[in-house]
């Protein structure tokens, strides 16, 4: 960053169904590279944006957190204008940017981080999807959510998480510590649907880690697993032994905080 920059801390929402995800693909439309492309259509200056957790290929996003760096503008802007310059820069695509705020260089957008919070969407009912097709993860056989909460107190706290690492994961080491796995539900719709919500935080995550255990608790729900098992499953230090991954369509980084 040079004496002249200015860096910014953009907070945005986008769904994920139709991207590669967050980074950059050479053959693929991504999160980063429509951002990119907004930014140089606004101001003409090529930046990179960094992230706080690069989302996979269909993940969706209430609140990425971004930060760039730009050279003085041609005129000055409030950091409100140069979100609405952006926002007209990215429709029709499904990203906005919900607010911009002028930081100081030593803000990191992912080192910086203390906490995210992630959250998955459960919808269990027969029922074929006709609105969130693509947003939530449709269970049709019954899931038994109270089973669900209960055994996923067994993962909170810091442990080794291979078992519910993906096998590409880039992490130094696979201890996280998990401060929050909390499982709820509530209505979906007005014939019986539930909805069930799985909320995670934690400092950072492993790759895959949220969508692994999601898979492996949905295993609890069915009563294939008991929440003795899920244990074992994560004392095993094994991804074979762990559950499946849950569908990308379901998850949400929700917040970040600082």
């Amino acid at each position: 960053m040079s004496a002249s920059q200015t860096r910014y801390k953009l907070t945005i929402e986008y769904d994920g169904s139709d991207y590669a995800g967050w980074q950059r693909q050479p053959d693929r439309p991504s999160i980063q590279q429509a951002l990119e492309e907004a930014i140089h259509g606004f101001c003409q200056q090529d930046t990179r944006a960094q992230v706080a957790g690069r989302t996979d290929a269909g993940v969706h996003a209430r609140g990425q957190v971004v930060h760039i760096d730009m050279a003085p503008l041609n005129k000055p802007m409030q950091p409100f204008e140069i979100a609405k310059a952006l926002n007209a820069h990215l429709r029709p695509q499904p990203i906005s940017v919900l607010q911009v705020e002028e930081t100081n260089e030593d803000f990191h957008a992912r080192f910086s981080a203390v906490n995210k919070l992630y959250r998955y969407r459960i919808v269990n009912r027969q029922g074929f999807l006709a609105l969130d097709q693509n947003r939530v993860w449709a269970v049709r056989r019954p899931l038994d959510a109270q089973a669900m909460a209960q055994a996923a107190q067994v993962l909170l706290g810091q442990h080794d998480f291979t078992t519910f690492r993906d096998s590409e994961c880039q992490a130094k080491s696979p201890v996280k510590t998990l401060d929050r796995l909390d499982v709820t539900t509530r209505p979906y719709d007005e014939c019986g649907g539930v909805e069930i919500v799985i909320e995670t935080e934690a400092q950072s995550f492993l790759h895959h880690q949220v969508r692994n255990m999601v898979g492996s608790l949905a295993l609890v729900g069915e009563g294939k697993w008991s929440k003795d098992d899920l244990h074992k499953a994560l004392l095993a230090k094994d991804r074979k032994a762990g559950g499946p991954t849950a569908p990308a369509a379901g998850l949400y980084l929700v917040r970040v905080d600082y």
